[in-house]
């Protein structure tokens, strides 16, 4: 399959359809759900969907050991190769290495525009023309709204689009359109909230913040399984 028609299927562009175009630029969206639910493979899907677009992603990362997310991109890059039968795949996965920046910090100690300062560097005296960011590991349990606001001002100065991943205390067992209360806090800082929800049988994807707008809440997306990847449930 040619790289474009590859593109076009994705179930990513359900959610982008779901949530009107998706966060956008300026933007400030999130992934919530509870430890080890998939919520750092939904962001590596996220981030490899913009890197077959020839965008360019920084992944920031406050996880001790970043080994693993160059594993998530590897084996999730593999999982949409091989299903689709991807033309010219070494060529594809070398581009998309080009193409992305992981930056590993420590949260403790360290704020916000220490990393926009080393993002900011990135960007403009390494000429790594940045379209998305992604954020995992964050504690925003040691965080403030402020923090947050900082950064989506940045983001709109830079003209990104910025992903995090946010754990729940608790499981989420059922979904309404009230925010989870780790997020309420945020809630004016933050533009597009995806819950992954463990059903029973799969783990769906409702949408319960879209910029001000009316949700559905089910964008009909779960998560593969086995590979973890955003599926249609069609």
């Amino acid at each position: 399959m040619i790289k474009q028609e590859l593109i076009r299927r994705s179930p990513l562009r359900i959610l982008e359809k779901s949530a009107h175009g998706g966060v956008g630029t300026g933007g400030i969206g999130m992934v919530v759900g509870h430890e080890g639910v998939g919520k750092t493979a939904c962001l590596v899907h996220i981030a490899t969907d913009q890197l077959l677009q020839n965008r360019h992603v920084i992944h920031v990362s406050f996880k001790s050991d970043t080994d693993h997310i160059m594993a998530w991109y590897d084996d999730i890059f593999g999982e949409i190769a091989g299903r689709h039968r991807l033309d010219h795949t070494r060529e594809a996965h070398e581009e998309l290495v080009r193409n992305r920046v992981v930056m590993n910090f420590k949260q403790d100690g360290l704020h916000w525009p220490r990393i926009l300062r080393s993002v900011r560097a990135m960007i403009e005296q390494a000429h790594f023309n940045a379209d998305t960011i992604v954020v995992d590991g964050f504690d925003f349990g040691r965080a403030s709204p402020d923090e947050i606001g900082k950064l989506q001002a940045f983001a709109r100065e830079m003209r990104l689009a910025v992903w995090f991943s946010m754990s729940t205390s608790t499981p989420l067992t059922g979904v309404s359109h009230e925010l989870p209360p780790e997020l309420r806090a945020f809630e004016a800082v933050i533009d597009l909230v995806v819950l992954l929800v463990d059903t029973g049988a799969h783990i769906r994807l409702y949408l319960v913040k879209d910029h001000g707008e009316p949700v559905d809440l089910d964008t009909h997306l779960e998560l593969d399984p086995k590979s973890l990847l955003i599926a249609s449930d069609g």
